[in-house]
């Protein structure tokens, strides 16, 4: 029988709920607080005191829990001395909330909390731990990269993963890779063109060489994603052939990027594999075969994308005339791919869809003039 979905909690509602001798009421009204809280500076100064509580002493770890999580939500460095002591809770994961509460805030007096926690007999500890210290020490690389070096040695398969992606990620964000404006044949020439997003760490392309060869695909996978970035040839053949599907990996964010990168880096060995997964036999097949996932099966938009930053015709042309298409959903996904594609020629018609409001995130168009004023 259908019913209607029930109201939110009022603000004073969500505070007395708080006190409730229910576990499951006290913990959703924490979640209702910290959506006030993000909405009012009043809320704000009221309801931290009061989550620091939940924190401390319920008796709850799912309240806990939440409480962590609330803090973070409405960034709360105020409480950052009641959550080091819940790094320390009897609960795995009130432990892994508060950790990820810490990075979430990302203040960097709990950065040699955390270093110590990098080094805990508890692998759910380390995880947390490796992920929160690289957003609170993100000003000093240099022990952020020591930190991620040595959690790639990690017994705990999950860390020497997340280990993996985060060195990835920091690498990407230094800037993105230029492809040259001619990519020879050979892997081995390319190599002396292609230059690394602000340098790599070696202690960590010498490991991720290593991992390559290692039984697990989602680490080998990402850590070629690392060694392309940084212009190693081994990295650029781990890249082709996730976007050949020569390689696979269970992780479909990490074979997105591969598609993607084959772009920004300008492998042009890459493009009939490329047309296949957005033209293709293939993309109907994976796409069937994973129902309800559409492009994202074959990566076919993140496909697109890169031939349209490679300038293949048909791809910048459809892309560009979905920024005209009458569903938003189709206009907004074409906004980023201009951006992420770098078609300057868009940018006319970005200036439109701004003036025009509501047609389109604003948000996204601001990003997507940003990344072509950026080249």
């Amino acid at each position: 029988m259908f019913q209607p979905a029930p109201l939110q909690r009022t603000i004073e509602a969500s505070f007395r709920d708080l006190s409730s001798g229910r576990e499951a009421t006290r913990a959703s009204a924490i979640r209702d607080v910290a959506r006030h809280a993000q909405r009012s500076d009043a809320a704000r100064n009221r309801a931290i005191p009061l989550l620091e509580k939940a924190l401390a002493s319920d008796a709850a770890p799912s309240v806990r829990a939440e409480a962590a999580v609330a803090l973070a939500d409405v960034g709360a460095s105020d409480a950052l001395s009641t959550l080091l002591v819940a790094v320390e809770d009897d609960d795995a994961y009130v432990r892994q909330m508060a950790l990820s509460a810490l990075g979430e805030i990302g203040d960097p007096r709990a950065t040699q909390r955390l270093v110590r926690a990098l080094r805990d007999d508890r692998p759910e500890v380390r995880y947390q731990a490796v992920i929160a210290f690289a957003r609170v020490a993100k000003d000093e690389p240099e022990e952020v990269a020591a930190a991620l070096s040595r959690a790639l040695a990690d017994e705990d398969e999950s860390i020497r993963y997340i280990a993996m992606r985060l060195a990835e990620e920091n690498l990407a964000a230094r800037g993105a890779t230029e492809p040259p404006s001619s990519v020879p044949d050979s892997p081995t020439s390319r190599r002396s063109l292609i230059v690394a997003a602000g340098g790599c760490d070696e202690r960590i392309a010498a490991r991720a060489e290593q991992l390559i060869d290692g039984k697990d695909e989602a680490i080998a996978v990402v850590a070629g994603v690392y060694l392309a970035r940084a212009g190693r040839p081994r990295g650029l053949s781990v890249v082709l052939d996730v976007v050949a599907e020569r390689r696979r990996t269970p992780e479909l964010e990490d074979e997105q990027a591969c598609v993607e990168l084959a772009g920004e880096l300008g492998l042009r060995e890459a493009i009939p594999h490329l047309e296949r997964r957005v033209w293709g036999r293939r993309r109907a097949i994976r796409t069937i075969l994973a129902w309800g996932a559409g492009d994202r099966a074959s990566c076919g938009w993140h496909a697109r994308i890169a031939l349209a930053r490679m300038g293949h015709a048909r791809a910048r042309s459809e892309i560009l005339s979905e920024l005209e298409s009458w569903r938003r959903e189709k206009r907004e996904a074409a906004v980023v791919a201009v951006g992420r594609a770098r078609i300057r020629e868009a940018q006319d018609a970005l200036e439109k869809l701004q003036s025009l409001g509501a047609s389109v995130d604003v948000a996204l168009i601001r990003e997507a003039l940003v990344r072509l004023a950026a080249g």
